[in-house]
C-alpha cells in the first residue's frame, strides 16, 4: 500500500462551504487547475459515480464509496491491477478548519499507477487545497 497524507489549517472558511464546493463535482474545474471536466449526474452521495478528466490524461470512472455531509466523503478509482481512493475531511478546530487529503493506492500494479497517475494527484493537493479554501471564502459573501 502507498499512501500520501496532507493536511492544512485555514482561517476565515466555512464547513458548509467547504462541503458545497465539493459536492459540486461538476464545477470543480473551476478550481481544480488540472481539470478538463468533471461530470456527475444524481446527488453527492455513495455509490453514485462521475466522469473526471485530467488536462494531461483519459477520462475516469470515480465512484463515491464513503460520503458524510460536511465532514469527509471517500473517492475511489479503479485502474488494471491496481485501485487509487482519495478521503478528503473537514474538521472544525480552534477557530478554524483543518483540511485534509489522503490518497492510498493498492494492488499488484500499484507501482505502475503511482507514476502514471497517483504521484502527480498527490502532487497538487497543496495548491488545490488552497484553491478550494479561496472559493469556499467567497462563496456567499
Amino acid at each position: 500500500m502507498w499512501t500520501r497524507v496532507y493536511s492544512k489549517f485555514y482561517q476565515g472558511v466555512k464547513k458548509e462551504d467547504v462541503w458545497r464546493v465539493w459536492a459540486d463535482v461538476n464545477n470543480w474545474p473551476k478550481w481544480h487547475d488540472d481539470l478538463d471536466y468533471c461530470k456527475m449526474n444524481g446527488p453527492f452521495e455513495a455509490g453514485n459515480k462521475f466522469i473526471l478528466k485530467p488536462k494531461r490524461g483519459p477520462a475516469v470512472k470515480i465512484e463515491l464509496m464513503e460520503v458524510i455531509r460536511e465532514n469527509t466523503f471517500t473517492d475511489c478509482t479503479k485502474f488494471f491491477g491496481a485501485e487509487m481512493c482519495n478521503t478528503h475531511s473537514v474538521e472544525e478546530k480552534d477557530g478554524g478548519l483543518l483540511l485534509s487529503n489522503k490518497l492510498v493506492v493498492t494492488g499488484p500494479l500499484k507501482w505502475l499507477w503511482i507514476k502514471l497517475v497517483a504521484q502527480n494527484v498527490a502532487n497538487t493537493v497543496p495548491e488545490e487545497m488552497d484553491a478550494l479554501a479561496a472559493v469556499a471564502r467567497g462563496l456567499y459573501a
